[in-house]
């Protein structure tokens, strides 16, 4: 069983309630546009980190962290980038990946939008965790934890926070 923490659209910031929301997950996965390396230390600093870089990471990002990543966590497949659309309009860059690495679970970012949906059409959890930074068209910081038990996803929770 693992815990997973879910965040997007930091743009240099993490908010403290963050500490807390992500304190008994295993993992933490970031699906762009950190800001700067400086936050994807402190993430990794207190859980394994996973993560892509976004429209907006620079060098320093860019040579830690790929453009997509694909992952096993227990029984599921992962695929994060951070442009990836919605189930009914994927990024064709996103839709080909999809096709090609038929993920279980699908994390991108973007958007500032949070959305969890199960894309029936692809048999996949699409997961956008919105925007957990200051800086956007968002007026909530949203994260996202959940379980991952074997092949279950259970617990699915969203702190919504104010800017």
């Amino acid at each position: 069983m693992k815990r997973i923490g879910i965040l997007s659209d930091t743009h240099c910031y993490i908010h403290p309630k963050t500490w807390d929301f992500f304190a008994d997950c295993d993992q933490i996965w970031h699906a762009g546009d950190f800001g700067n390396i400086e936050t994807a230390k402190k993430l990794a600093s207190i859980k394994p980190l996973y993560g892509v870089f976004g429209n907006i990471d620079g060098t320093d990002i860019r040579n830690h962290f790929p453009e997509y990543n694909v992952f096993d966590v227990e029984q599921k497949k992962v695929l994060i980038t951070h442009i990836g659309g919605t189930p009914s309009r994927y990024d064709p860059r996103a839709k080909k990946l999809i096709e090609t690495e038929k993920p279980d679970i699908f994390v991108c970012g973007h958007s500032h939008i949070c959305r969890v949906q199960f894309d029936n059409k692809n048999k996949l959890m699409y997961i956008n965790p919105g925007a957990a930074g200051k800086y956007g068209f968002h007026t909530k910081i949203t994260l996202i934890r959940f379980v991952i038990d074997g092949n279950d996803m259970r617990e699915m929770e969203i702190l919504e926070l104010d800017k």
